[in-house]
């Protein structure tokens, strides 16, 4: 897969598909194969670059510090570097809170913004659930092992886990064989999602903005939509009825359905 030099660091990525182009942000630890639900629809209708995050995947983790804002730097960077000029952004969980700071301080970069299961500070909640993520990645040794027995159950219903047990157990069979980061990458990285505090950021964004939850979504709950939505006067909402954090597996068919005729609507 092909790399640049950006912002400091390497940046690993994938493209597929042809027309406009579209920056897919990962969520956290994840590398960019997490849309593969998605790129493979998306990719009928743009040039999907789908990026590691520093920290993750098969870019760079160096020390120091990282926050949300360094890490939209990045893909500012990876934009220059790539020849996209301008392009749709989206991302989810992580992948929104950088796609924010990057429409914000960059918004000539980006055409449309989506964020899914997005939020726009850390609350005490959301910080409690993350700080026993590093807990467990720490006294496990693995991150690949944290996702699955720490992230997966804020990610899904106890309905998918009840009605498609294969189907969990597929995913983790798809985390365990990916590049997944070492626990001190991990604890970089979440560090971000801990400070992410992009309230005076959110007021700057031009860009037509999608922003979506699953109903059953406790991490980052439509609590979020009123603060996000009042701050992005050209934003609109959907809310997945039957999805906790992450739609884009548990109901990808309808996930992508919609979020397609948001892009669709704004291209051109």
């Amino acid at each position: 897969m092909p790399t640049v030099h950006a912002n400091g660091i390497e940046i690993n990525y994938e493209v597929q598909g042809d027309g406009e182009p579209m920056v897919l942000i990962p969520y956290l630890a994840a590398d960019q194969a997490c849309y593969a639900f998605q790129v493979a629809e998306y990719a009928k209708h743009f040039t999907c670059f789908s990026v590691d995050l520093r920290g993750a995947g098969l870019s760079s983790k160096p020390e120091g510090s990282y926050t949300t804002e360094l890490l939209a730097e990045d893909i500012a960077g990876f934009m220059q570097e790539a020849g996209i000029e301008r392009a749709h952004v989206f991302g989810l969980s992580l992948g929104a809170a950088v796609g924010m700071w990057l429409a914000a301080r960059h918004p000539d970069r980006v055409k449309t913004l989506s964020l899914h299961s997005a939020w726009d500070r850390t609350d005490p909640f959301l910080r409690a659930v993350v700080e026993g993520w590093r807990v467990m990645a720490e006294a496990l040794g693995s991150v690949t092992e944290m996702v699955i027995k720490g992230i997966f159950p804020w990610c899904f219903t106890p309905e998918l886990y009840a009605a498609r047990p294969e189907y969990i157990d597929s995913l983790a069979d798809f985390v365990r064989n990916r590049p997944m980061p070492p626990v001190d990458a991990f604890i970089r990285q979440s560090a971000a999602v801990l400070s992410h505090d992009a309230r005076e950021a959110l007021r700057d964004i031009q860009a037509p903005t999608l922003v979506t939850f699953g109903r059953h979504d406790v991490v980052t709950s439509a609590r979020f939509a009123d603060p996000i939505r009042a701050a992005i006067p050209a934003s609109e909402l959907i809310v997945f009825e039957d999805c906790a954090h992450t739609p884009i597996y548990e109901n990808p068919d309808e996930f992508n359905q919609q979020t397609l005729a948001f892009l669709q609507r704004h291209c051109g």
